[in-house]
């Protein structure tokens, strides 16, 4: 897919990529933007515009890893507007942003657009579910000199609209033929009553301590599932677009250390997250339409890897016509063990990139200070006013009495277990 991408640019400047989620499709338009890049021009030159503050952050972490030399600025809603107006006094080659945040500074000029020459438009058809074509067309009508565009998406059925520009682009695709996943297994779990948090807290006592994300419709039913869960002892994340960024980052972080193996989501966890290799998918609601449930199921059983797919069933609700042919059925144990405790505990560190704090820095803190073994420090996040660090449970309270009052950095911060 990269290769076939680097080919498309260099025939022409209008690219159609349609891959699924996981797939390296950021590092598939990154890498022939690079190569258009002029490291004479102190202005912005490329656009990526991506629909959730999480693709946002992880393209411009892709970014940064290529080490290119240029500079990547993001913009997206949650955080202080004022911030990223300072921050384009410099401009970045590379503008990664969501789209209402974006013509917000485009509005009020807030950077120079006159050498702006692509935009690429990342997970267009989500942008499109999630109402934002008003802001791209205002975005791209504003933009004077634009000779590239690029659209990504994860399926083939969006109808592009005439504002974006394409005539006669290349066409890469690489999604899931007929809507297939191969290590894919699809299984229905029903109810003898309407309880389906009962039914979903014996599904997850059977699976144990396997990475799971549980889809629901509503941000409401979120979070009812996972106060339930929470009430039966079982350690859950949960995440919709109605949290505050704090929130969301810190949820994703725990799911990521495995300070817990259960994510409870509306849609907005099936594509566009960085978060790991799942095994299971579980639809406590089921999906209204396929492609919802192909997105899904698409974070499972990628590339040779397998997975299981759960829907979950109330004694009178039926399998959406889409799902064929019909799923074999799993009957649970009567008397389900409870889920082991996650193995690691995720701190919350009140510093982050903002005070020139580092992963480097934390770790050396948490081995030197902290007395932690090399095995007992897990993944380490370092956000922009503060950092999450995993460390095995067993050592938490002892590594927090060492830690009481120290100093990083010479910076005097607040750790604590993170809520």
């Amino acid at each position: 897919m990269q290769t076939a991408t680097l080919a498309a640019s260099e025939s022409g400047n209008q690219t159609i990529l349609i891959s699924p989620t996981g797939s390296g499709k950021t590092l598939a338009y990154l890498l022939p933007l690079l190569l258009t890049l002029n490291p004479d021009s102190q202005k912005v030159q490329a656009i990526v515009v991506a629909p959730s503050r999480e693709l946002v952050q992880q393209i411009e972490q892709v970014w940064r890893s290529m080490s290119t030399g240029f500079k990547v600025g993001t913009c997206f809603g949650g955080r202080p507007s004022n911030a990223e107006k300072k921050a384009l006094l410099v401009p970045p080659s590379l503008l990664v942003a969501t789209p209402g945040r974006l013509q917000d500074h485009i509005e009020r000029g807030n950077f120079d657009l006159t050498d702006i020459h692509t935009i690429i438009l990342d997970e267009f058809d989500k942008s499109l579910e999630m109402g934002f074509l008003p802001q791209m067309e205002a975005i791209i009508s504003r933009i004077p000199s634009l000779r590239t565009r690029v659209l990504t998406s994860a399926t083939d059925a969006v109808k592009i609209p005439a504002f974006v520009g394409l005539d006669k682009p290349v066409r890469l695709d690489f999604s899931e033929k007929n809507n297939e996943l191969k290590g894919l297994t699809i299984k229905t779990v029903r109810a003898a009553d309407n309880d389906k948090f009962n039914l979903l807290y014996n599904l997850v006592c059977y699976i144990g301590n396997d990475p799971a994300l549980v889809f629901c419709n509503q941000r409401d039913q979120v979070e009812k599932a996972s106060a339930y869960l929470s009430s039966r002892h079982v350690a859950n994340e949960f995440f919709h677009g109605g949290l505050e960024q704090p929130d969301r980052e810190r949820a994703l972080s725990k799911f990521r250390n495995g300070s817990c193996t259960l994510f409870v989501s509306t849609d907005l966890a099936s594509r566009g997250l960085d978060i790991p290799e799942i095994k299971h998918v579980i639809h406590l609601d089921p999906p209204v339409r396929l492609d919802e449930f192909i997105h899904r199921n698409g974070r499972t059983a990628r590339m040779d890897a397998s997975g299981n797919a759960f829907f979950l069933l109330a004694a009178s609700e039926e399998l959406p016509d889409f799902v064929q042919p019909t799923p074999e059925r799993l009957v649970l144990p009567a008397k389900p063990a409870q889920p082991p405790v996650p193995e690691w505990t995720t701190l919350y560190v009140g510093k982050g990139k903002k005070d020139k704090i580092s992963k480097s820095d934390l770790v050396g803190f948490m081995f030197k200070k902290g007395e932690l073994a090399q095995t007992d420090l897990g993944r380490v996040e370092v956000k922009e006013y503060y950092s999450f660090v995993a460390v095995r449970s067993h050592c938490v309270h002892a590594l927090l009495r060492k830690v009481e009052n120290q100093r990083i950095k010479n910076l005097k911060t607040k750790i604590e277990i993170s809520d």
